[in-house]
């Protein structure tokens, strides 16, 4: 199977290298000056679970030939349109795309560019960054990606295809067959942990230290909680368990990614994430007071950073 991986950043880099350590046909469609770097100093990972440098294939628009198996696009949500214009060239009649991005929405811009049967749900788990050489660098020991079909039989044949070719990488790999409820739960948790540690400016456990900073994370996760059931996929007990451990733990330093590039002064995922739950919960009459003043907060932020 032959798999194109959208960028070399964190997430894909991480991804995409480890499968390829593994043995899998992994090739990467990067732009000209990321191609140049890794070809001279190679694709370095750091990572608890083991560093390592690879020699991966590459590809720039420039070289891009022939279709693949699956695509896999790891782009943030704002980069969505000019990556898919990047992958067309590589998606033939048979090929999958596969979205291991955050939130839902990218679902209807996928479906309409590609059709519904080309393109997988996906979501995946991890913390990685870019380091200042280029290097990919995972930031702790976890690291997931989960994927499977939206309709039909879970385990068919592409799919199965997959799961042997990711096998075997220094990450958890599964063929999900509830991958939309995953995704909604990966989206509701992600949605309330961006919109409280944007919104407070700090990590879970300094939000969960304060005399009602946990109630204030309960009710974001309330709220996104309510919309995913209004919308059919209500939470699992174990899922709901999972989040609430967290988010009430003061010793707890997670903090989402959006609240990082935020600090950074970087562009944010927030319409395409707090901002498309609080579209949905006004759409379906939930009550969302809490995601909207976060909402708020972050559009506050986006526009002065247009601002300059």
């Amino acid at each position: 199977m032959r798999l194109l991986f959208l960028g070399a950043g964190g997430t894909g880099g991480y991804f995409g290298g480890r499968a390829a350590q593994a043995g899998a046909d992994v090739t990467f469609l990067v732009r000209e000056p990321r191609a140049a770097r890794i070809r001279e100093h190679g694709l370095r990972i750091q990572s608890p679970l083991g560093d390592v440098t690879l020699h991966p294939q590459l590809a720039t628009q420039d070289t891009l030939q022939g279709s693949y198996d699956v695509v896999v696009l790891s782009c943030k949500a704002y980069d969505l349109s000019s990556a898919i214009e990047a992958i067309r060239p590589a998606v033939g009649p048979d090929t999958a795309v596969l979205p291991i991005m955050n939130g839902v929405l990218q679902y209807d811009v996928l479906d309409r560019e590609f059709e519904p049967h080309r393109v997988l749900g996906g979501l995946c788990q991890i913390n990685a960054t870019l380091g200042p050489e280029g290097e990919v660098v995972h930031l702790g020991k976890y690291a997931s990606i989960v994927f499977g079909e939206r309709a039909g039989p879970a385990r068919s044949a592409r799919c199965e295809a997959l799961e042997q070719a990711l096998a075997g990488g220094e990450y958890t790999s599964r063929l999900s067959g509830e991958i939309y409820q995953d995704i909604w739960e990966k989206y509701v948790f992600l949605t309330t942990l961006a919109a409280g540690t944007c919104m407070m400016r700090g990590s879970v456990g300094q939000i969960a230290s304060t005399d009602d900073g946990a109630d204030v994370l309960s009710m974001l996760l309330q709220e996104s909680q309510a919309v995913a059931a209004a919308s059919g996929h209500a939470v699992r007990p174990e899922a709901d368990a999972s989040a609430r451990k967290i988010l009430a733990d003061p010793s707890q330093s997670m903090t989402a990614s959006m609240f990082r590039d935020l600090r950074q002064g970087l562009p944010v995922e927030a319409d395409h994430i707090v901002g498309d739950m609080v579209r949905r919960a006004r759409t379906l009459g939930v009550d969302a007071t809490y995601l909207r003043a976060a909402y708020a907060h972050l559009q506050v932020y986006q526009a002065q950073r247009a601002a300059g």
